[in-house]
């Protein structure tokens, strides 16, 4: 039996190697498939990264495919059922890596723009692609530095869909119209080094962190708002001692992670951190990252048409949530774009024996041609 024009294209992205950074020419597969359409193509390279930034048409209202094409590695090959970059059919599931993170959405948006332009070559709007080759890895020279590229041109995405694995159970059953802000906090605690015996001698500071610690962790900072769950914090990484068992340490390093909602700002935890820490009378230093600002999308043209889509498919209105990591659409987000994320499951992701659905792929790509449908036919 012949493969659908879906399964076809998601198992030539997932026979190809394309470890972050690498693209392994799944770009240029796309290229050529979208300059057949109409698109006009600007390959942006950031030194390891490839971009992708496709456009058709320069009307508004602009609406994006976001997306990338590596995925991480696959870990023991061994212990895969069958070698992970070549694609596999398996009781009617997609076998190999990022079959569901996220080669298979790839597929299924590069299939609905075929059939909605086929359908509607006088369409309204213009429609655009915005992929990258580095989601998985660092995100320092991927989907930020082309959205920073667009503004400085002015270029303003203003709808769109990123084809992350949101699904919980079936395709669509769960959009994502949001997400969590993410702040890492990397804390020293400086103490005297000296030894076990000679407690007075030394300082540690493993036992003078603790309070401020268990304080920190005990904290409540938000109560979160109708769509996100409070901010948490968790600490994923300790430090502390040079091996021996009679040494008291010198310095305590710990890593802390906020998950945090609208509802707060990263300045404002820092704040509170800070003052927790002064008030422990600490010795520190600590360096903050931001990996990502909260985003939501609760009203506009996108979730409406989204919504419609997925329930003219499933029958059923899908759940709105902003639960899980972050994703790309953080950075598309600063352009004050409509951002969504719509996708296959995610329970296989990252995981031995990745795989998604092929149903859940055709109902994926009528949804998103539904979507077409709904804002530009």
């Amino acid at each position: 039996m012949t493969d659908s024009p879906v399964l076809a294209l998601a198992k030539d992205f997932i026979s190809r190697r394309s470890v972050t950074p690498e693209d392994a020419g799944c770009q240029e597969v796309m290229i050529n498939r979208l300059k057949k359409l109409g698109f006009d193509i600007e390959v942006m390279v950031f030194e390891d990264t490839t971009n992708l930034w496709a456009r058709k048409g320069y009307e508004a209202p602009l609406f994006a495919f976001a997306g990338h094409t590596d995925v991480v590695p696959p870990g023991s090959e061994k212990e895969w059922h069958t070698p992970p970059f070549e694609p596999t059919v398996i009781d009617d599931h997609l076998h190999g890596r990022g079959a569901a993170d996220m080669k298979g959405s790839l597929a299924c948006m590069i299939v609905a723009v075929e059939r909605f332009i086929e359908q509607n070559p006088n369409h309204k709007g213009s429609i655009a692609f915005l992929i990258t080759s580095d989601e998985e890895g660092p995100f320092i020279n991927g989907t930020t530095k082309v959205v920073d590229t667009l503004i400085e041109r002015n270029e303003r995405i203003d709808m769109c869909i990123v084809g992350e694995p949101s699904s919980t159970h079936t395709a669509g059953d769960v959009v994502k119209n949001g997400r969590r802000g993410s702040l890492t906090g990397d804390l020293s605690v400086k103490g005297i080094q000296g030894h076990v015996a000679y407690p007075h001698l030394a300082q540690n500071p493993v036992h003078q962190a603790m309070p401020a610690l268990s304080e920190l962790a005990s904290t409540k900072w938000d109560d979160g708002n109708q769509y996100f769950p409070p901010t948490s914090f968790q600490i994923p990484n300790l430090h502390a001692g040079t091996g021996a068992s009679n040494v008291i340490p010198g310095e305590f390093n710990i890593q802390f992670n906020f998950r945090f909602s609208t509802a707060l700002t990263a300045e404002s935890i820092q704040r509170r951190v800070h003052s927790i820490l002064d008030a422990h009378g600490l010795d520190y230093s600590l360096n903050w990252t931001l990996n990502g600002q909260p985003f939501l999308t609760d009203t506009g043209e996108l979730l409406d048409a989204v919504v419609k889509a997925v329930s003219d498919i499933n029958h059923k209105a899908p759940e709105l949530l902003t639960t899980g990591g972050t994703s790309d659409g953080r950075f598309i987000a600063q352009m004050g774009t409509q951002v969504v994320e719509l996708g296959p499951v995610n329970a296989t992701i990252h995981k031995v024996n990745e795989c998604v659905s092929i149903p859940d792929l055709e109902k994926l790509t009528d949804m998103y041609q539904n979507v077409l449908n709904n804002l530009l036919a």
